[in-house]
Formats: C-alpha cells, structure tokens, sequence
C-alpha cells in the first residue's frame, strides 16, 4: 500500500468514526461501528506496521 492509499484509509476510517459519534439512531451506529471495525482491520492486514490513526 502506498503512502498515499494509507492517508485515503485513514481519512476514509476518520469520515466513518465521525459519522458514528453523530449519529443518533442505534441501528445506524452499530451498523456504522461494523464498518470502522472493517476498515480498521483492512489497514492493519495491508499494512502491518499501521496501529492506528496518527492524531
């Protein structure tokens, strides 16, 4: 993965971790916390050295 796909990962994995603190619907949230739990799991297969966003 290049530099440039892990800051898109990790920019996508941001948009997806605010919407989740947003959002008001139950559903929506879990459904939302599935997704961050994929994508951060997806980084840290294609990238092993990845142990989280760099805040």
């Amino acid at each position: 993965m290049t530099e440039r796909q892990l800051r898109e990962q990790e920019c996508q994995l941001a948009r997806y971790r605010h919407l989740e603190r947003e959002v008001t619907d139950p559903l929506a949230a879990g459904l939302l916390h599935s997704i961050v739990e994929e994508l951060e799991a997806e980084l840290r297969k294609d990238c092993p050295h990845w142990h989280g966003p760099r805040d």
